[in-house]
């Protein structure tokens, strides 16, 4: 069992919503990311979604656009990113890890290589945005050879085919992003999802994680009673860059919001 299977099975047992916060590897400096992994931890994180810094995102809003904008400033690469969940597997070996990002890194990479170094690091996820499952066929296959799981976007406009498509391809869990737009944009539509959550689990017995538009407390609370898992990005960046200068106060801030997520998931 992988360990994001894992995650999730205990999560069940306890009756419990996984939250899983996003971070920017690099952002607002290498030093720093390792640190703040540990801090969402601490503060009630079960998964961490570990963000590939890239220079021409197409999922990621402005907040999200602009912290991988000040991890480039430093050259933050993929193979930077490998490393810091190496150095977080010394002292973690336990919360899974999702990487977050567009294919290029990795098509430079190698797929395979690419694979076979994040297996070593302890990766135990990758979402990459821009690889559906019909281009997968080089990609799918190195990931499974070293035990990571695909993890796809589902959206509110997807069709049941396309559903059927992508969870048939997947592993791990399902993301569903919550609204049409980039990461950090609009208003949530509570029963809109509610309808789409129950498509997508009649459809697979993957978790279904939920993200996009999800800011405080009040809004994890509310998706948490009909997902498996929610995912906070842009509100957790934002403390990011609000603090980008006191990195201690960038581990205060982030990990009282991650508390007061946790405690409101753990309220339902």
């Amino acid at each position: 069992m992988s360990r994001i299977a894992a995650k999730f099975a205990s999560l069940r047992e306890q009756g419990r919503t996984a939250l899983v916060p996003f971070i920017t590897a690099g952002d607002p400096q290498n030093a720093l990311t390792v640190p703040l992994m540990h801090t969402l931890v601490d503060s009630g994180a079960d998964i961490i979604e570990l963000g590939v810094p890239f220079s021409d995102p197409m999922a990621d809003g402005p907040v999200i656009q602009r912290a991988s904008e000040r991890a480039l400033e430093h050259h933050t690469s993929l193979h930077d990113v490998l490393d810091m969940v190496a150095e977080f597997r010394k002292r973690n070996s336990d919360t899974p890890v999702v990487l977050m990002g567009y294919l290029n890194p990795i098509e430079i990479m190698g797929y395979d290589s690419f694979a076979e170094a994040a297996g070593k690091a302890g990766v135990d996820g990758v979402l990459t945005v821009d690889i559906p499952p019909e281009e997968g066929g080089e990609f799918l296959p190195a990931m499974r050879k070293h035990g990571l799981d695909p993890i796809y976007l589902l959206a509110p406009t997807s069709t049941q085919q396309r559903i059927e498509k992508l969870t048939g391809s997947a592993s791990g869990f399902v993301y569903y992003v919550s609204l049409k737009g980039v990461t950090g944009a609009g208003n949530l539509d509570i029963d809109a999802v509610a309808a789409k959550l129950k498509q997508i689990k009649a459809t697979t017995d993957l978790p279904v994680g939920v993200g996009f538009g999800i800011k405080d407390a009040a809004t994890a609370k509310a998706m948490g009673a009909l997902a498996d898992a929610v995912v906070v990005g842009s509100a957790i960046v934002s403390r990011v860059e609000q603090h980008a200068a006191d990195p201690e106060k960038i581990k205060a801030s982030v990990g009282e919001l991650v508390r007061e997520i946790r405690d409101a998931l753990d309220a339902n």
